[in-house]
């Protein structure tokens, strides 16, 4: 029996299968990838030329250039080039192949030719006009008679009354009172009183200031009692009605009586 099991022979080993989807192995496929890559570097040292690259040249490049005085662009800014023959305009042809004229110098002077004239004729006009103009006869006096005039009366040195000039603005206003302004007493003769009065619309006097004088000598000559009734008088004044304020002067030149004289009170106006 065991003899029987030592001569029969063992089943035969089936052959190895490699599993399905696993493909090359990493070798082979560097494999792979080495040999194309030394193909391909091979065919582009074989097939490839050895010519030097010429670089191409341009056609058809703007340029730049600096315009001189024949560029036409220039031309179109001459303000001329419409309103005046010009070269460059549409008549510019015919006025270059225009030739041009010859100058030729006249000399237009001549003798002189004088008009002759007789001698016999030279007042034969003058005749003429004295013959037909009459003229009035003006007789010459050679000593007129003197003519008498009458001298004008000789004023007094000192005013004999007292009086009121009217200055600026309130000249032209009427004053409506008629005033008669008083002989002051004092012994010496005293300087005018100037005083600025302010008149409204009715015509009184609203304002009445004493100015100052201009001058020294004029202000050694005024006195309080000339300023004093110069104030007073101003105030009493009416004047015309008028639309608006006016304001001026009043000018007192007085005129004074010794003390000792026996004269009337001084009135008021």
């Amino acid at each position: 029996m065991n003899d029987a099991a030592a001569n029969t022979p063992a089943p035969e080993a089936s052959p190895r299968r490699e599993p399905d989807g696993e493909g090359w192995s990493k070798k082979k496929w560097l494999a792979a990838v080495t040999i194309i890559f030394a193909a391909h570097v091979a065919i582009i040292f074989a097939l490839g030329g050895k010519k030097r690259v010429v670089p191409l040249a341009g056609t058809n490049v703007p340029s730049l250039k600096l315009a001189d005085n024949s560029s036409k662009m220039l031309a179109l800014e001459d303000p001329t080039l419409f309103a005046q023959p010009h070269l460059e305009g549409f008549a510019g042809p015919a006025l270059r192949n225009q030739p041009l004229g010859q100058f030729r110098r006249q000399d237009w002077t001549e003798e002189p030719r004088w008009l002759s004239l007789s001698a016999e004729n030279l007042d034969t006009t003058f005749q003429q006009f004295m013959q037909t103009n009459f003229f009035a006869v003006h007789r010459l006096d050679f000593k007129p008679q003197p003519k008498l005039s009458v001298p004008p009366p000789v004023e007094p040195v000192f005013a004999q009354n007292s009086t009121l000039q009217i200055m600026s603005g309130l000249a032209r206003r009427r004053l409506l009172d008629k005033i008669s302004l008083p002989s002051l007493q004092y012994n010496d003769v005293i300087a005018p009183s100037v005083v600025q009065a302010l008149v409204d619309t009715a015509g009184n006097v609203v304002s009445a200031i004493l100015l100052p004088s201009e001058n020294s000598a004029e202000a050694a000559g005024h006195a309080a009692i000339g300023d004093t009734n110069a104030l007073q008088i101003a105030l009493k004044l009416r004047f015309a009605p008028s639309s608006q304020q006016t304001l001026g002067r009043l000018i007192f030149n007085w005129r004074t009586v010794p003390l000792s004289a026996t004269n009337a009170p001084a009135a008021s106006p």
